[in-house]
């Protein structure tokens, strides 16, 4: 997170009306929601999770029993559960 002097970047008016609010302290600015990328989108655990939690389910389609699925993926037996039912 960068700092920057709200004299320095903020036009006067908009300045005056905040310091209606806050004087002398520092004022985190999220970035707007469009800005934001995504949980793993950057990195490639999105796509990691995603395909993994396909074979999971694909596994449990075919008969694979949660005990199994759990040990192979070395997950706990209520995360295979979340998986295959689609549960958050």
């Amino acid at each position: 997170m960068k700092y920057m002097k709200a004299t320095e970047v903020l036009p006067e008016d908009l300045l005056e009306r905040l310091q209606d609010y806050i004087q002398g302290e520092m004022l985190y600015i999220p970035k707007k929601e469009t800005a934001r990328s995504k949980w793993g989108t950057r990195s490639g655990n999105r796509q990691y999770y995603d395909e993994r939690n396909k074979q999971i389910t694909g596994a449990f389609q075919n008969g694979s029993k949660l005990e199994d699925l759990a040990e192979e993926y070395h997950l706990s037996i209520e995360t295979i559960k979340k998986i295959v039912y689609n549960k958050k």
